[in-house]
């Protein structure tokens, strides 16, 4: 029998409340339950000093690169690997790496690594997140609209061929280029299909709504805006109680008055999640680097084209829940919540996100300025600022 083992923490946060002065009992990659410190079993060994707060691990659906890779250059395991112990330095357990449109033969290149990471099981890697190229052209951000194209049935039997077999399957899709009756194929395959990349009507959403389509990809960019007579994917998003909607909480994309706004509106039980859309930068002292050929500079955490359009984003997980509980005044808990349960739901990893028995013990230890201690994924401790160094190579 594996041996278990307690971590103890001045507060632990399950997911759904808090629990003071307590201990989780981890059980190898599992959690065996959240107990008080006093109740830890005489003899059971306890993982370093306690730490102020213990998290669920947090959950990205929409990361584009970290740790200098880009996973539209870096199409390979290594690239994700690269990717995701970048992420872990910021508590971020389970990530969907995302491949923006790009060419044919390099997506079924990327698809063929997300099968190799999923068969070894790499630490913090999910499965992969699809950004096109089934977009619109009008509202193409900084995907090349040389490579955005309609869906055909080849687009459609491939995807289908494929699906699950590299982890879990995301796919961004605009009404203009895929059609309900598609979309319906891709989550009976077991897509989970996002609408974003669009200048779709607020009448246009609801067939996709009924063919199946469960998420909004970065609330506000790159769609409809919300009007007084027109209201847009951004008000059919808000509206609907089946639309879980990523955000991505830098202060750039989206003014942190709309996300007062956003927040307050969203009809549930469908919530509102974060996402970093993070390019390579992450954890580098990189100035820039290439997108399809295109130069993208970094500028005081900004990532933009030439033109100024943004290019994904310079920020982490810790950032994002930080700045929402820090300028939008959001209790912690929700802070969290938006990190960890909520995107669980939206991409229906049901065995992450929370610190529940037969949950996977992916967690954090913050400090008391909620500065990252350490990540654990799968009852192992991944990196720990203590040594600084990631120990899932170690």
């Amino acid at each position: 029998m594996t041996s278990a083992f307690a971590v103890t923490a001045s507060r632990i946060y399950d997911g759904k409340r808090m629990h003071a002065d307590a201990a989780l009992i981890v059980e190898g990659e599992k959690i065996r339950a959240i107990v008080s410190q006093a109740d830890v079993p005489a003899g059971m060994p306890r993982s370093g000093p306690p730490a102020a707060l213990i998290a669920p691990g947090f959950i990205d659906l929409q990361v584009n690169g970290g740790g200098g890779a880009l996973f539209n250059n870096d199409p390979t395991e290594a690239g994700i690997r690269t990717i995701c112990e970048a992420h872990a330095r910021y508590g971020t357990t389970a990530l969907m790496v995302t491949f923006i449109t790009d060419r044919p033969e390099l997506k079924r290149t990327a698809i063929a690594s997300g099968k190799e990471a999923a068969a070894h099981a790499l630490p913090g890697y999910l499965g992969l997140h699809l950004e096109g190229p089934h977009l619109s052209v009008a509202r193409k951000g900084t995907h090349d609209p040389a490579l955005i194209r309609p869906m055909t049935e080849a687009d459609l039997a491939y995807l289908e061929s494929v699906a699950g077999s590299y982890g879990l399957a995301m796919i961004t899709i605009a009404p203009e280029s895929v059609t309900p009756e598609q979309v319906k194929r891709l989550t009976d395959a077991g897509y989970r299909v996002s609408l974003g990349h669009t200048d779709t009507p607020c009448a246009g959403v609801a067939p996709y709504v009924e063919a199946g389509a469960v998420m909004v990809t970065h609330l506000f960019n790159a769609m409809s805006q919300l009007g007084n007579r027109e209201p847009g994917l951004v008000g059919a998003a808000l509206s609907s109680p089946a639309l879980h909607c990523g955000l991505i909480a830098d202060g750039y994309h989206v003014d942190p008055v709309s996300m007062h706004i956003a927040l307050a509106a969203k009809q549930g039980p469908a919530h509102i999640f974060l996402v970093t859309d993070a390019m390579s930068t992450i954890g580098t002292n990189e100035t820039g680097f290439d997108l399809n050929g295109r130069a993208v500079y970094r500028r005081d955490g900004r990532l933009t084209l030439a033109d100024g359009t943004l290019a994904g984003a310079d920020i982490d997980m810790l950032s994002c829940i930080r700045f929402v509980h820090e300028n939008l005044g959001l209790p912690l808990e929700e802070a969290l919540r938006m990190a960890t349960v909520y995107p669980a739901e939206a991409i229906g990893a049901g065995d992450r996100g929370a610190l529940e028995p037969g949950k996977r013990a992916d967690f954090v230890l913050l400090d008391g300025e909620l500065d990252l201690s350490s990540t654990w994924i799968g009852g192992t401790c991944v990196y720990d600022t203590a040594s600084r160094r990631d120990r899932a190579t170690a």
